[in-house]
């Protein structure tokens, strides 16, 4: 049997958080790893339960002693230097593209709306993309990111992104970690170059980046097999 997809779940909500266990218990390819309602119980729950695909809520209490916000956007790089292969799902009530926006360039691997009842009957699915490297966005909060990445940039993938495209092309089974090792930058800015050239290729997946690229003849092409 294939090593199963380790998750873990920080949300405030006691009652989501069992809704999400009660959908993933069913899937034979995920194990649920550990769930948690406050955000200062993340990095020590992590260290005790290895986690593949981290759920997470953009807003939960530091503490139960300490109601302000727990610092999202400071914890996600520190998470992904720290664990290079977590890969993080936001699944979040907020649609407002600046959040969408820093939650993405800090290096989750997506972003859905709690209120997307499609998407969450089929988390399974997406935690399995996730897990692969793919990314997944509801359509609002892809709408609002998209509008963002159009408008700061054109819609073709800029060359660092093909860059990274191009080295997924010639080494299909590497990391987020090699590959970022080889390009001499971080892991989340990895994420971050794939993710965006993703959106901006219409597709969700390793693969299917490389492919479309060699389609559009922007990374070199298959050599021809040996007659």
């Amino acid at each position: 049997m294939d090593k199963k997809i380790r998750v873990s779940i920080l949300d405030d909500h006691q009652s989501i958080v069992d809704g999400y266990v009660y959908r993933l218990d069913k899937d034979p390819q995920i194990e649920v790893a550990a769930t948690l309602n406050f955000g200062e119980d993340l990095e020590p729950a992590l260290a005790k339960h290895p986690t593949d695909v981290l759920l997470l809520d953009v807003n939960v209490p530091a503490s139960a002693g300490n109601r302000n916000p727990y610092p999202i956007l400071y914890v996600v790089p520190k998470l992904l230097q720290i664990y290079p292969h977590l890969n993080i799902l936001v699944i979040s009530m907020h649609a407002e593209r600046g959040l969408i926006r820093a939650v993405m360039e800090a290096g989750a691997s997506g972003y859905i709306l709690k209120d997307d009842q499609a998407t969450i009957k089929d988390l399974g699915s997406v935690i399995k993309s996730i897990a692969a490297g793919g990314v997944h966005f509801s359509q609002m909060a892809l709408d609002l990111y998209s509008k963002h990445l159009f408008r700061e940039n054109n819609s073709l993938p800029t060359p660092r992104q093909l860059e990274a495209i191009s080295l997924c092309a010639a080494y299909p089974d590497s990391t987020s970690m090699e590959l970022a090792q080889r390009m001499n930058i971080s892991n989340s800015t990895v994420r971050n170059l794939l993710s965006a050239a993703y959106l901006k290729m219409g597709v969700r997946s390793r693969a299917a980046a490389i492919a479309k690229a060699r389609q559009m003849g922007w990374i070199t092409p298959n050599q021809p097999e040996p007659s």
